[in-house]
């Protein structure tokens, strides 16, 4: 009888103590995970009102979700009377041999966020980034899609995206078409400007504000170099610059103006003998090009 009222006592005294610990780990785990749901749900509609891109809400609600939840539990397990500090201490290394050992993809997921956070592009924007000039198609977590004119499908990783400088075309309304355009030397100056205005006049598609601009940029080696500039909306950008190409070529013709290339004259002296002269020509003719952005073809 005496051995059975010891006994008792050490269960009441177990009961006591564990039972106590038990409940306050009950409570701390249905108090915690309700507060990590309210956290979760205001982060998310605070997400929602800043107009964060819906993919990369669902993605952080997601992950802030279950991080206090692993914390609620590791809590309740503590007052429970368990010791966590071994359990924390394992799940630290494993953290940092798993981050070590994604540490690109990491990159890519942290260059996901930015982009979709900060949004220095949209789907749909024309971008030259990383070696590719494309369409936008699609922005996902770790890497972005994007479409060449040609209809080729690029995919660049996030990570090296977002650190590095990027080109977007279709972020202003307007832009600038520059073509240089070479006449002979000896051609009539004033003559090629009246002809550049006519042809810049004719297009409705030129904005007459800015003003376009056109001056003599330089006196070259086979040409005397006329730099043109005039503002466009974004979209008629290709078809003005292609245009005015064409009609300069033709018009220059019927005015008299011709558009010289570049070529070299070699002059040999044979001793007692003629003179012998060779012109050496090159296939390029003066001026330049801008750089393609937009699906052009060229």
């Amino acid at each position: 009888m005496e051995n059975f009222n010891i006994d008792t006592a050490v269960l009441i005294d177990l009961a006591i103590n564990y039972g106590t610990k038990l409940l306050a780990a009950i409570v701390t785990l249905v108090i915690g995970l309700w507060i990590a749901g309210i956290i979760t749900r205001v982060v998310k509609r605070l997400m929602e009102r800043g107009k964060v891109d819906p993919s990369l809400c669902g993605f952080l609600s997601s992950m802030i979700a279950i991080l206090l939840k692993v914390l609620v539990y590791i809590t309740a397990l503590g007052v429970l009377g368990i010791e966590m500090t071994s359990f924390v201490a394992i799940l630290g290394a494993a953290g940092l041999a798993v981050g070590l050992a994604l540490s690109g993809t990491l990159q890519n997921f942290a260059g996901g966020v930015m982009i979709l956070l900060f949004k220095p592009f949209r789907v749909g924007d024309v971008i030259d980034a990383q070696g590719f000039i494309g369409s936008v198609k699609e922005i996902q977590i770790f890497v972005t899609i994007l479409t060449t004119p040609d209809n080729k499908t690029i995919i660049i990783p996030n990570g090296p995206l977002s650190t590095s400088s990027m080109t977007n075309f279709s972020t202003q309304a307007t832009r600038r078409v520059d073509w240089t355009f070479g006449i002979a030397y000896g051609d009539d100056l004033d003559k090629a400007y009246e002809v550049l205005d006519r042809l810049i006049a004719a297009d409705e598609r030129i904005h007459k504000d800015p003003a376009p601009f056109r001056a003599l940029t330089a006196l070259a080696d086979s040409s005397v170099n006329i730099v043109v500039r005039c503002w466009v909306n974004a979209s008629d950008y290709w078809p003005v610059y292609f245009n005015m190409n064409e009609q300069v070529y033709k018009t220059f013709d019927k005015e008299g103006l011709s558009i010289p290339f570049p070529q070299t004259d070699v002059h040999l002296f044979n001793e007692g003998g003629p003179l012998a002269t060779i012109s050496t020509v090159s296939a390029a003719p003066a001026g330049s090009a801008p750089a393609n952005d937009s699906g052009d073809g060229s």
